[in-house]
């Protein structure tokens, strides 16, 4: 009689094991700052679209009031007297969004230097008057 032949069980070594989690470390290394960075770079081009836009509303607004308007909210509700408001301004909104870090974007009249206002995102910190801020005074002619 002969003997069934015994099935071998092949399972992977730990040198096997190790080489694969060591080249998905090398991957996630490489691809997870791209993507980080990716992210970053979208939150900073989502804010200059909506400042740019608020900056679009605040000319017309101005163009039918004759001056800036005292704030944000101004380019969705109408002042009370109405006058000339020919709002909104910006449309499909019923509120002032906060810029892409979950802050409010900052509006102040009159602006520093001379500009009738002053419109920015304290950007990724969160605090304002520090180098990432994002400016609509640094983004005119863009």
């Amino acid at each position: 009689m002969s003997q069934p032949a015994k099935k071998i069980r092949r399972a992977f070594t730990l040198i096997e094991i190790l080489v694969v989690v060591v080249i998905l470390a090398i991957l996630a290394a490489i691809v997870v700052p791209n993507v980080i960075s990716r992210i970053k770079d979208a939150k900073i081009s989502a804010a200059i679209a909506d400042i740019k836009a608020f900056d679009n509303a605040i000319d017309q607004y101005k163009l039918d009031m004759g001056t800036v308007p005292p704030s944000l909210d101004a380019l969705i509700t109408p002042p009370s007297p109405r006058g000339k408001w020919n709002g909104p301004y910006l449309k499909n909104i019923d509120h002032i969004p906060l810029d892409p870090w979950g802050h409010p974007y900052i509006y102040k009249v009159p602006g520093s230097d001379g500009r009738e206002y002053d419109l920015y995102s304290a950007g990724p910190d969160g605090q304002p008057g520090t180098s990432d801020d994002i400016q609509d005074w640094n983004l005119k002619g863009q």
